[in-house]
C-alpha cells in the first residue's frame, strides 16, 4: 500500500539521519511510532506523517527534524515537502503506473491480503422463526450477513454461513393452531381469532395462512377424507409440521432470489433429538452451575459477569430460548470452528453476557463469540413510515424486493452501520437518477465497459455504410490488459490520478472492513470511488487521436472497473454492462 511504501520511506530515512546524528539529540527510533494520515489540504500531497513527536527526543523544532529526515529520502519521481513539522508525499508517475498494473494482474484478486491468520468461521445470522414470511428487519440481517461473508472469504479467511432454525418452541404450536383455523374458514365454517389480546397472542392471525391452508386441503385429501372433512381429528403436529415446512420453503426461495446462500439450515429441535441440549446442561449441572429455585432450574450465569442468575427450565416444565442456545453454541466449537459470529438484533443486547457465560461455564474460551447487534430499519413511502410485520396486513421483505429489486434492496440495507437505524426510502431506491446510490454506482460501471465498447468495437456509418473503425482494436485491448505497458501513466490528468489513488484505497479497506466486521464501508467506498470515475469521465477524453494515450486510458477505466466489480461482488450487487 502507498501509505506503507511513504511510512517506510520516512523510518529508513530517520533511522540513517538518527545514526549520523542529524536529528539533535535524538538516539533511537522505534518503527510504527509515526502516522500517516491525509493532509486535509489537497494540494500539500497525498499523505503526511508529523513529526512533531519527536520533537521532545531530539530537542529541536519539529521542521528541523522534518528537514533534516528529507535530506534522506530517495525520492525517485515522488515529491515530497515540508510544512511545519509535516512531511508530505505525493506519488509519482511510476507509483501510479505500477498500482494500475497490479489491478490489472490480479483482477478479481486485487484487494485481497497476501498474509493473514486464516481462521475457520461460522457466521450465523437471520435464524428466523418458521412461522411466517419475512420481515423488513430479517432483510437487513440477511443482505449484511451475506455481505459480511462474502467480504470475510474476500479477505482469506475460510467461512461457514448457517440458519438457526428456532423450531423446538411454542411457536410452531402457535402455527399449527393458527393454519388449523383457516382451514376451518376454507370449509365455511364461520371462525376467527379470538379478539382478546391476551388470548389472541397465542396465534398468527395474518393473511398470508390462507395460501398454506388451501395448499394443505390440495395436498392431503385422503388425510381430510379419512377425518371426514372434521380438522378436529386430525393431530395438531400435522399441521404444525405442515405450516413450519411451508414457511421454510418461502423462507427459503426468497434467501436465494436475494443472493443469500446458506452452507447449512441447523434445526433447534436436533439439538434435543440428538441429546446434545441434555449433554450440555448435565455437564453445566456437574460443575455446580445449576439450581432449582422457586420450581424453576437456574443457571450460574452471575459466576461469569451476567448481572444475575437466569432460568433454563420453567416452572411449567418447559425450556427458555437460553437452554437450546447454550447447546447449539458449544455444539459449534465442537465443530471445529475458531471463531463463532452471531448478529443479533439490537433488543437481544442483554443475551450476550449469559452465552458467553455458558461458554466459559463449559469451558470453552467465551472471546471466541462475537455479536454484531443490529438497529432497526424504517421503511419509508412518500416521506411517511409504513407499517411492517407478519401479525397482520403489513408490508413484507418480499413485497419490497418485488418493488426496488433486489439490488436496491440489498445495497440499502446494507450501506449504513448495523448500529444504526436504517430508513430505507423506497421511492428514491426506486429511481434511476444519481439520488439513488446503487443506481449511480452501477451506472459508472455501465458506463466504464461503454467507453470500452466504444473503443473496441468497429461501427457503421449509416450514412455511407462503411466501417467506422475502432480506436483499438480488441486484439489491442487484450494485449493492454494482458502485457501492461508502465509507461503509459505518464499523461494521466488530476481527475485520473485521483481515480488511481481512490482505487489504492480498496486494499486498506479490506483489512480495516473485515476486522472491524463493517461492510457499510464498502457501499461508501462504491460511491465515492464512482464519483471520481464520473468526475474523470466528465473531465477527460479516453478516446483520442492519440493511440497511446487512449490505450492508457482504457487500462485506468478497465482498472477502475475491475475494482468496482471487485467491491460489488462483496456487496452481492450486480455490475451491469448497459443500463
Amino acid at each position: 500500500m502507498i501509505k506503507d511504501y511513504f511510512l517506510n520511506k520516512i523510518e529508513t530515512a530517520l533511522n540513517n539521519a538518527i545514526k549520523d546524528g542529524k536529528v539533535g539529540q535524538m538516539s533511537e527510533y522505534t518503527n510504527g511510532t509515526l502516522v500517516v494520515e491525509k493532509p486535509k489540504n489537497p494540494d500539500f500531497g497525498d499523505f503526511a506523517v508529523n513529526v512533531s513527536s519527536l520533537a521532545r527526543y531530539a530537542k529541536i523544532a519539529p521542521p528541523m527534524i522534518a528537514n533534516a529526515i528529507l535530506e534522506y529520502i530517495e525520492k525517485d519521481d515522488n515529491e515530497y515537502s515540508v510544512v511545519g513539522g509535516f512531511i508530505n508525499f505525493k506519488a509519482g508517475d511510476s507509483i501510479l503506473s505500477d498500482l494500475t498494473q497490479e489491478i490489472i494482474n490480479k483482477r478479481e484478486n486485487f484487494g485481497r491480503p497476501e498474509k493473514i491468520n486464516k481462521e475457520k468461521i461460522i457466521l450465523e445470522y437471520v435464524s428466523a422463526n418458521p412461522t411466517g414470511p419475512f420481515h423488513i428487519g430479517h432483510g437487513r440481517w440477511a443482505a449484511m450477513g451475506s455481505a459480511l461473508a462474502n467480504l470475510l472469504k474476500f479477505y482469506g479467511h475460510d467461512v461457514y454461513q448457517e440458519f438457526y432454525i428456532n423450531d423446538a418452541g411454542s411457536q410452531i404450536q402457535k402455527l399449527g393452531r393458527s393454519l388449523k383455523i383457516r382451514i376451518r374458514q376454507e370449509f365455511g365454517e364461520i371462525v376467527d381469532f379470538p379478539t382478546d389480546e391476551e388470548e389472541r397472542k397465542n396465534y398468527y392471525p395474518g393473511d398470508y395462512l390462507i395460501p398454506v391452508a388451501k395448499a394443505f386441503i390440495e395436498q392431503n385429501k385422503e388425510l381430510l377424507k379419512n377425518a371426514q372433512n372434521d380438522v378436529y381429528k386430525i393431530d395438531l403436529k400435522v399441521y404444525c409440521d405442515f405450516a413450519r415446512l411451508y414457511e421454510e420453503k418461502v423462507q427459503r426461495d426468497l434467501l436465494n432470489k436475494m443472493r443469500v446462500h446458506f452452507d447449512n439450515f441447523f434445526s433447534e429441535s436436533t439439538l434435543h433429538k440428538s441429546g446434545k441440549v441434555a449433554f450440555y446442561i448435565d455437564k453445566l449441572k456437574k460443575a455446580g452451575k445449576i439450581y432449582e429455585k422457586d420450581g424453576a432450574v437456574w443457571f450460574k450465569s452471575s459466576d461469569y459477569g451476567d448481572d444475575q442468575d437466569r432460568v433454563i427450565k420453567k416452572v411449567d416444565g418447559s425450556n427458555t430460548y437460553l437452554t437450546s442456545d447454550i447447546a447449539y453454541h458449544a455444539d459449534k466449537l465442537e465443530r471445529g470452528f475458531d471463531r463463532m459470529i452471531d448478529i443479533w438484533g439490537a433488543d437481544h443486547h442483554g443475551y450476550i453476557a449469559r452465552v458467553k457465560a455458558s461458554l466459559e461455564a463449559l469451558g470453552y474460551d467465551p472471546n471466541k463469540l462475537e455479536i454484531l447487534l443490529g438497529q432497526l430499519v424504517n421503511l419509508v413511502m412518500n416521506g411517511k413510515e409504513v407499517r411492517m410485520g407478519k401479525r397482520k396486513n403489513m408490508i413484507t421483505l418480499e413485497d419490497l424486493v418485488d418493488e426496488v429489486g433486489v439490488d436496491a434492496t440489498r445495497f440499502w440495507m446494507i450501506m449504513r452501520s448495523i448500529d444504526t437505524t436504517l430508513d430505507f426510502d423506497i421511492e428514491l431506491a426506486k429511481k434511476s437518477t444519481d439520488e439513488n446510490p446503487v443506481f449511480y454506482v452501477q451506472y459508472a460501471h455501465a458506463r466504464a465497459c461503454s467507453i470500452i465498447r466504444n473503443a473496441t468495437d468497429t461501427k457503421i456509418d449509416t450514412k455511407t455504410g462503411e466501417d467506422i473503425p475502432p480506436a483499438i482494436s480488441k486484439a489491442e485491448f487484450d494485449k493492454l490488459i494482458n502485457n501492461f505497458d508502465k509507461t503509459i501513466i505518464l499523461k494521466t490528468v488530476a481527475q485520473a490520478r485521483k481515480l488511481i489513488l481512490k482505487m489504492e484505497e480498496f486494499k486498506h479497506l479490506i483489512v480495516t472492513s473485515a476486522r472491524d466486521r463493517q461492510v457499510y464501508t464498502i457501499c461508501r467506498y462504491v460511491q465515492d470511488l464512482a464519483a471520481d470515475f464520473h468526475s474523470f469521465y466528465n473531465s477527460t477524453r479516453v478516446i483520442t487521436d492519440d493511440k497511446e494515450l487512449t490505450k492508457a486510458r482504457l487500462a485506468l477505466v478497465y482498472a477502475f472497473k475491475t475494482v468496482l466489480e471487485n467491491a460489488l461482488n462483496i456487496l452481492g450487487v450486480s455490475a451491469p454492462e448497459r443500463m
